[in-house]
């Protein structure tokens, strides 16, 4: 007999208390009994997929407003995994009867449209699963559904509908040119096209009605943020031909909503970008789409776009909810610096001055909110600052808009950034404790014109400027802050940087001379200067020279691997919290590379290596929640028994076979 809606409402209900998770079963006393709950409840809910209409009673419970919100939220998780796991098999056919599959695609649409914004999140992933299989040739109908439901007047039916479009249509973006994608493409454009078109211009007029009413005026621009984002999606891969024929009017619309503002929409928050900077950032990601794809189109507009970009970009506050929308503003000034007869506009001394004045330099200036993160949260500080990581900063995005100033009028840029370079240590000499922050401008601005083209992951900057000399600025402003005790924290961090950045170039020679140093600053009390020290040593023992003979020949580590690792092990391990101990994944990853280095040298230290590993995943394994940590975490094991494996064999097995046989029993091998 099928489950209730009310029975099964009351297992995913007692499915929300954390006492009761598989992760709290682990950790519980078993007499308590609040362990089993979760367990009875799981497998209670799991027995009932297979029955028919099992998906139409979790989309009623999340459709009902008798249940608590929680429950509901509960209920379109279960949902969205139900439809991953269960809509198709691997050959595409329906693994679900077809009055359900039918029944399913006639609700959700209905369902998604009036339900609260973070189960719309949920509801949208099954969505797009399903569309994934479907769409659109076992689903037709869906565009003229989605039509048939936009209105004249309700701001909330419609901004759903367009949620729901925009979840199926940006599954485009990423995808490579086929004549099935553009099949599915014109499928959309010639139901879709007309209508949103219509909806915009609605919309706009509706804004222009309703600029003093607070609560409209932000539900509007809920919608328009949904419907700039649909621009992109339905641009992404070719200018459709209506938004072509109707090309000057969008731009105008675009324009419009760069430059407008309204005290009413104005958030409290310093942190969190509210509805015009979302409106404005989606803007910018627009323009860069069309003058990268669509330029000859779209040229006679870009004027206005680059001279209102210029505008915001040097009248905007440096609030940390404007991050975002300065990092696209700049991505778009990038992409027409790409564009040699619109970059003449930048090819004078005084506007390259105005630019590093008024755009750069701010933008790459380290603010209290930064100096904040690098000291509270000093993980997300690396995250957001080191290479590769940092593509929202503001600094990131500078940096890119300089660099492409420079690839276009190389001697011109270097001249006129590094007097700004000289100009802040000069500044910084006045006063070295008090100025610091002019110290570190002027590294990364250094370091932005001298570094050519894209620095990769594995090797870092692998073509600098000729008309700079990295190993001069090196030795006469960073070398000396490596060793110096005074100095500010950030500053040893800009040290270990540059060394990090340019470790192609530096000489094998150069490499022995600062390596200790760089370990030596594994013993720094500062998180971040302790984990730049990491990164930068395990780069460092990645390097190979032209022969593929390691940079840092392995004899001249070994004898360094136990207090080494031993050290590391214990910055890992500092707190005992799953979270905290794998919370930091260069240390890890440094581990991981010692191992691989010195190879069967670590068999004389096995216990001592085996016993910290051990530990970790014991601690970890009841909660992984950090992905790049225990992938680093199992290759750093996986050194061991390669390399200790052949004369350890007993003692691994010993050692690991406990730990391996509680995660396999606890079915917690899916989390990893």
């Amino acid at each position: 007999m099928p489950i209730q809606t009310t029975s099964l409402a009351q297992l995913l209900e007692a499915s929300l208390d954390p006492r009761h998770n598989k992760q709290g079963k682990l950790k519980t006393d078993p007499a308590s009994g609040r362990a089993k709950l979760i367990e009875v409840a799981e497998l209670s809910i799991r027995s009932e997929e297979s029955k028919p209409g099992f998906a139409l009673l979790l989309l009623q419970i999340t459709a009902s407003e008798s249940f608590p919100y929680n429950t509901r939220l509960a209920s379109a998780l279960f949902f969205k995994n139900f439809i991953s796991r269960n809509w198709t098999d691997e050959n595409g056919n329906y693994k679900l009867s077809s009055e359900d599959v039918q029944a399913i695609k006639t609700e959700i649409i209905g369902l998604m449209v009036v339900v609260p914004s973070k189960i719309q999140a949920q509801l949208g992933e099954a969505i797009s699963v399903i569309a994934d299989s479907d769409f659109w040739e076992r689903w037709p109908t869906l565009v003229d559904d989605l039509v048939s439901r936009l209105t004249n007047d309700n701001i909330t039916v419609n901004t759903g509908i367009l949620l729901v479009a925009h979840t199926i249509f940006r599954r485009w973006r990423p995808l490579f040119r086929s004549d099935a994608l553009y099949t599915e493409i014109n499928h959309v454009l010639g139901k879709f096209s007309q209508p949103y078109l219509a909806l915009w211009q609605s919309l706009d007029v509706y804004i222009d009605n309703n600029k003093s009413e607070k609560t409209a005026l932000a539900q509007a621009f809920g919608e328009l943020d949904v419907i700039i984002q649909l621009l992109f999606d339905l641009s992404c891969q070719d200018l459709p031909p209506v938004f072509e024929d109707n090309l000057k009017s969008i731009a105008g619309l675009l324009h419009k909503y760069l430059m407008y503002d309204n005290e009413i929409l104005h958030t409290d928050t310093e942190d969190e970008a509210g509805p015009l900077e979302n409106v404005k950032a989606n803007v910018f990601e627009v323009l860069v789409l069309y003058v990268q794809k669509y330029y000859d189109a779209f040229q006679e507009q870009v004027k206005n776009f680059v001279g209102s970009s210029w505008n915001l970009l040097t009248t905007v506050s440096l609030e940390t909810k404007n991050d975002i929308l300065v990092s696209k503003a700049l991505g778009f000034l990038t992409s027409i610096a790409r564009i040699n007869e619109e970059a003449k506009a930048f090819e004078d001394q005084s506007t390259l001055n105005q630019i590093v004045e008024k755009v750069i330099l701010p933008n790459i200036s380290l603010r209290d909110s930064d100096i904040e993160m690098f000291e509270d949260e000093p993980i997300e500080y690396i995250r957001r600052d080191l290479e590769g990581f940092d593509s929202e900063t503001r600094r990131r995005a500078a940096t890119d808009f300089l660099r492409q100033l420079m690839t276009q009028f190389e001697e011109l840029s270097t001249r006129v950034v590094m007097g700004y370079v000289e100009k802040y240590l000069q500044h910084y000499q006045t006063s070295p404790s008090d100025n610091w922050r002019s110290k570190d401008i002027s590294v990364y601005l250094f370091c932005s014109i001298a570094a050519k083209g894209i620095p990769t992951a594995s090797h870092g900057v692998m073509q600098t400027n000729s008309l700079t000399d990295i190993g001069r600025f090196f030795q006469e402003n960073l070398a000396g802050d490596l060793a110096s005790d005074t100095v500010h924290p950030l500053l040893k961090v800009d040290a270990i940087k540059y060394l990090y950045l340019f470790r192609s170039l530096i000489t094998k020679e150069q490499w022995q001379q600062v390596l200790p140093a760089l370990v030596n600053h594994l013993g720094n009390s500062n998180y971040v200067v302790y984990t730049y020290a990491a990164i930068a040593v395990e780069r460092t023992l990645y390097l190979t020279d032209e022969s593929s003979k390691p940079i840092i020949d392995p004899t001249a580590i070994t004898p360094l691997s136990k207090d080494l690792l031993v050290h590391i092990f214990s910055l890992i391990e500092k707190e005992s919290s799953p979270q905290k101990i794998q919370e930091n994944e260069f240390l890890i990853r440094c581990v991981m590379r010692v191992l691989i280095v010195i190879k069967e040298a670590i068999i004389p230290y096995t216990d001592i290596v085996l016993g910290h590993l051990v530990s970790i995943l014991n601690v970890i394994y009841a909660n992984p929640s950090n992905p790049r940590f225990y992938y680093y975490f199992f290759e750093a094991l996986g050194a061991l028994i390669r390399y200790a494996g052949p004369t350890e064999c007993a003692k691994l097995q010993e050692a690991l076979f406990g730990p391996f046989v509680t995660i396999l029993q606890n079915n917690v091998e899916g989390r990893f």
